[in-house]
This record gives C-alpha cells, sequence and structure tokens, in this order.
C-alpha cells in the first residue's frame, strides 16, 4: 500500500494561481524500488477487479488525462497502473498533431469522440490540454485550425480565457453525464528531463524515443511550465480535480498514480447489477432446461 505523502497534496480541485515550484518534482528519502513496485502490483490487481465492476454496471466511466513535458513517464505510467485491466473495458487514445481532418472541426471535437463509454475506463494520452499548452507556447499553430477572423499574430486579451472556459464547460458536461474525470500531470523537474534525454541518445535500445525536436522544445522550458501553471488553475474542478504528481522517480510516479486510480474506482461504490426475482426465476428455468439435456 502506497503511503509515501499526504495525497490530498497533489489534489486542485479549484480554480487558485498555481505555482509549481512550490510542487516537488522529487521527493526526499525516496523508497527501496521493491517496496514501489510492490505497491503498483497491489493497486493494479485492485484496479483490475473495480474495473470488471465499472464495466458490470454500467453507469459511471472513467476518463484519466495524463499530461507532462516529453520524457516525464506517461507512456510507461500508464502501461504499469492499468496493464492488469481487461482490454476490452479500457481505451487508451494517443493524441498527435491534429488531421486535416481533425483541423476542419472545432478544438475539442476529436476529444469528445474519445470519451469513453459507460462502464469503461479511457486514457487520453495527451488531451485537449495541448490546445492550451503547446498552441499556447506556440500560438502560430492556430492558424491551421483557421478560426474566422482570428489573427494568430494578435490574438484578443479574452481568446485564452475563452478556450479554458469551452474546456471547463466541456468537462462539467461530462462529468453530469456520469463521466468521473482525474487530470494528471506528471511534474517532472528539467534536470530529470535532460537526464532521460541523455539516456535515449546514449542507449542505441532507446533512440528511437528520441527527436532533436525535443530539445528544442526544451528551450521553450518556462513558457510551458507557465502554460501548464494556468490551464491546471483555470480548469480545476471538483468534479474534474488535477493531481500535481512529482515524476522525477518514474516508480515513485506510478505509485502515487496507481494508488490516486484505485481510491477513485473504490470511492464509487460499484456493485455487480442485482438479479431481480423475475430474472431469478430466469435463471433457475434455465438451469432445469441444461440439467435435462
Amino acid at each position: 500500500m502506497y503511503e509515501r505523502i499526504d495525497l490530498d497534496a497533489c489534489r486542485v480541485d479549484g480554480p487558485r494561481d498555481i505555482d509549481l515550484q512550490a510542487y516537488p518534482t522529487d521527493l526526499p528519502d525516496v523508497h527501496a524500488k521493491k517496496v514501489l513496485k510492490d505497491a503498483v502490483a497491489d493497486d493494479r490487481d485492485r484496479i483490475s477487479d473495480l474495473q470488471e465492476l465499472l464495466y458490470a454496471q454500467g453507469s459511471h466511466a472513467l476518463l484519466l488525462i495524463f499530461q507532462a513535458m516529453d520524457a516525464a513517464g506517461k507512456d510507461s505510467c500508464i502501461r504499469h497502473v492499468l496493464s492488469g485491466v481487461n482490454p476490452q473495458g479500457c481505451q487508451v487514445t494517443s493524441f498527435k498533431a491534429p488531421s486535416a481532418e481533425e483541423l476542419g472541426h472545432d478544438f475539442l471535437w476529436r476529444h469528445a469522440k474519445a470519451v469513453p463509454a459507460r462502464g469503461m475506463i479511457g486514457v487520453h494520452n495527451r488531451s485537449h490540454y495541448e490546445e492550451v499548452l503547446v498552441v499556447k507556447v506556440h500560438p502560430a499553430f492556430l492558424a491551421a485550425q483557421r478560426i474566422p477572423g482570428l489573427d494568430p499574430a494578435d490574438l484578443p486579451g479574452h481568446f485564452w480565457k475563452d478556450r479554458y472556459a469551452s474546456i471547463r464547460a466541456f468537462e462539467a458536461h461530462l462529468a453530469a453525464q456520469g463521466v468521473t474525470i482525474m487530470k494528471f500531470f506528471l511534474h517532472m523537474g528539467k534536470a530529470a528531463q535532460k537526464e532521460r534525454f541523455l539516456e535515449r541518445i546514449d542507449d542505441p535500445e532507446k533512440n528511437w524515443k528520441f527527436s532533436p525536436g525535443d530539445v528544442t522544445e526544451r528551450g521553450f522550458w518556462n513558457d510551458y511550465q507557465k502554460a501548464y501553471a494556468d490551464a491546471i488553475g483555470a480548469t480545476a474542478a471538483p468534479h474534474a480535480p488535477w493531481f500535481i504528481v512529482p515524476a522525477d522517480d518514474q516508480w515513485e510516479t506510478r505509485a502515487i498514480v496507481g494508488r490516486l486510480v484505485r481510491e477513485q474506482l473504490e470511492a464509487l461504490q460499484l456493485r455487480k447489477p442485482e438479479i431481480d426475482a423475475r430474472g431469478k426465476e430466469a435463471l433457475a428455468d434455465a438451469r432445469m432446461r441444461l440439467s435435462k439435456e
């Protein structure tokens, strides 16, 4: 069981000014890797059991959103925490640069299409938040969206506030329809990112994970930190909280995320559907017919 820190300290569930420097990227006195691995395994098994109940009950959906700087470990965190889940009840969507078709729609369109159905766990590896993160750092990307009357080089002062408002309304709508939303920002320090980039360059087995463009984007580190702080502070809500998770140690990250997901599923108080009297009669009749074969 992961009891490393007060997990409520990671949670942001209302609008506020966010200073990411006030949130740790690493924790002192790191647990032994075996302890962390055991915690992840225990929660993974429990999540698997709870996901079966989620699927059977069919009244709730769980949407897990992962955002982070490059090399923070989103993919591996998703894999380790959810590898025990039945693929039939889980859908992972990794959002890349939008296609021509997607650019022809509003910025939430492709994300709305990927919202999990009731009974399902949906995972968004990057999400609609890219529209107020990478696009905010590089507003020239807005030109491809062809928004009438919008000049990316001269954005109106309310533009980003309007986008935050659209996101808040979108997430409030999902929550009202039975979608439980958890948004994770894997908070990695700049030194840790450098170390991981060098590891990807120096290890031939990991070269495929590295792009020279990653170093270019690293040059916008401070801009991204500001964009993340603004987005988290503007869109956190009780029904769509953010969790700022230390990400310098990947097993620590996995243990924290695993515990948070497990606790959220438990809080839904999931139950298998009860069979009414008519259903029990049908079962008894089916058993009798089978026994006569």
